[in-house]
């Protein structure tokens, strides 16, 4: 009994110090500019909140804040469960000097009951477990999360390059994953194409990949397509998809999604690898400033020019630098956050261990983008990589 007289007057004290509003009246103030956090943990989130809330669990409150709401005269209503936390949270904001912040009398409880607006949860259970440490980005949240959900990324090649990438993009809850690749895993691929595994040596590597992904991650959908992209399948294969990554180990195939990716107005993440170095950019036909891939390559080079990894060697872990930065790139532009690689030529050398940047400007007389140009047909392209002698690079 002592315990609990000792609990009433410590929350009579807190109530003596911290504002209280009803649910009813906090919804009125949050129309009114007010910002309304729901500090309940993730899974609790995850059966609804209140509309437009943001959510911010009472635990990472006072290390969120400031970047979610730095004004500190904007007025704050926190709501929890039942009304408690959201007491202890207000105080704790009263401390980092938010000087407008009130508690919700009730909580969520007393939102129901009050018939309040609510969404529902934009993660499941499951989902709130598996994404919680994302989730905590102010650049993320909830929302961010639903957006990488919804996202459609096809990632051509599951080779060096490519199978970091689709590793990351799955761990990250990209919902809709598109594998192209008609090669079959070899053990020389073992030491750098890690979706692979020494038990699928002689499988196909995309069916290699989707069984590492859905191991990773079983809520995603990967989708195989066991076909070389050519001249007549690579707008079919890219269509639909929001983001497209180039994993590709040979420029015949990269001069398609060029020009395909210009035609369908899709952002390609480019990266290529060579012994110890590596290069990224990102080609963005939806803004107006982006270069293109002919921007960089105008024509092919000569095949003495451009050996592959078969001929050249490659550090086993230089395509997994290469494909982080890639995978970095496609969530950002699902997300719309940051500074995406557009007009940057990223250059990364394994053996000084450093990275430097290079302005690529839009050239007006770029045969894939510029002003005069013309598109003769997807083709043309492959026969003009041919005549390179790199169509089979």
């Amino acid at each position: 009994m002592t315990e609990g007289l000792d609990r009433e007057r410590w929350l009579a004290d807190l109530r003596s110090r911290v504002p209280e509003t009803t649910a009813a009246d906090a919804l009125a103030r949050q129309r009114g500019g007010a910002l309304l956090i729901d500090v309940r943990e993730d899974n609790e989130r995850a059966t609804g909140s209140p509309t437009d809330a943001l959510g911010l669990s009472r635990g990472f409150l006072e290390l969120r804040i400031e970047q979610a709401e730095p004004d500190r005269d904007r007025e704050l209503l926190l709501l929890c469960g039942s009304g408690q936390r959201s007491l202890l949270a207000a105080e704790a904001l009263q401390r980092m000097g938010y000087r407008h912040v009130h508690s919700v009398a009730g909580g969520m409880a007393a939102w129901k009951a009050a018939g309040l607006p609510v969404s529902a949860g934009a993660l499941d259970s499951d989902a709130a477990e598996r994404y919680s440490r994302q989730v905590l980005l102010p650049q993320v949240g909830e929302a961010g999360q639903a957006k990488l959900t919804n996202a459609r990324i096809v990632v051509i090649g599951a080779g060096g390059l490519g199978a970091p990438v689709l590793l990351y993009l799955a761990a990250a809850g990209v919902g809709h994953i598109t594998v192209v690749d008609d090669d079959r895993v070899e053990r020389s691929n073992l030491h750098r194409q890690v979706v692979h595994a020494d038990a699928r040596v002689g499988m196909g590597k995309a069916d290699s990949a989707r069984m590492a992904l859905l191991a990773l991650n079983p809520r995603v959908e990967v989708r195989v397509v066991a076909e070389r992209l050519d001249a007549a399948n690579v707008e079919a294969l890219l269509a639909g998809h929001d983001v497209v990554i180039d994993g590709a180990d040979n420029f015949a195939t990269r001069y398609l999604l060029a020009a395909a990716t210009h035609r369908l107005g899709l952002p390609m993440v480019y990266a290529a690898i060579e012994r110890f170095t590596g290069q990224a950019s990102v080609f963005d036909p939806r803004r107006d400033d982006s270069p293109c891939y002919r921007c960089l390559f105008p024509e092919p080079p000569a095949a003495a020019d451009a050996p592959n990894c078969a001929e050249a060697g490659v550090l086993g872990v230089l395509p997994g630098t290469l494909g982080l930065v890639q995978a970095t790139e496609a969530l950002k532009l699902v997300l719309g956050i940051g500074q995406p690689l557009v007009g940057r030529l990223l250059m990364y050398d394994a053996l000084g261990m450093r990275f430097r940047e290079l302005t690529l400007r839009r050239d007006p007389a770029c045969p894939g983008c510029g002003p005069e140009a013309r598109f003769d047909g997807y083709v043309d392209l492959e026969r003009m990589c041919a005549a390179a002698g790199l169509a089979g690079a």
